[in-house]
């Protein structure tokens, strides 16, 4: 599990992304390079991270139900992912 100060940093670049979405797009559809080198350098898209919504982990994420690969094993044995068993053959 990550570190709580770890969560919030992301969640503080996913806000600050949003915020700044449209202004960065104006800007860089209109081509001012230099406006867009002055805003915050976590209002880049670039700089978030794919991680776990339930503890954070950062690698085996799976992008279709937002979770680790732990989390979601977890999840689907437990019967919370609804269409999702475990394979036999």
């Amino acid at each position: 599990m990550a570190k709580a100060s770890i969560k919030a940093r992301q969640k503080k670049r996913e806000a600050t992304v949003k915020k700044f979405a449209e202004k960065r797009a104006a800007l860089k559809a209109a081509g001012d390079y230099v406006g867009l080198d002055k805003l915050p350098k976590n209002a880049s898209p670039v700089r978030l991270k794919n991680r776990c919504q339930l503890t954070g982990r950062p690698k085996g994420y799976i992008r279709y139900f937002g979770v680790s690969r732990i989390m979601f094993r977890d999840m689907a044995l437990n019967g919370l992912i609804p269409g999702v068993k475990k394979a036999s053959w």
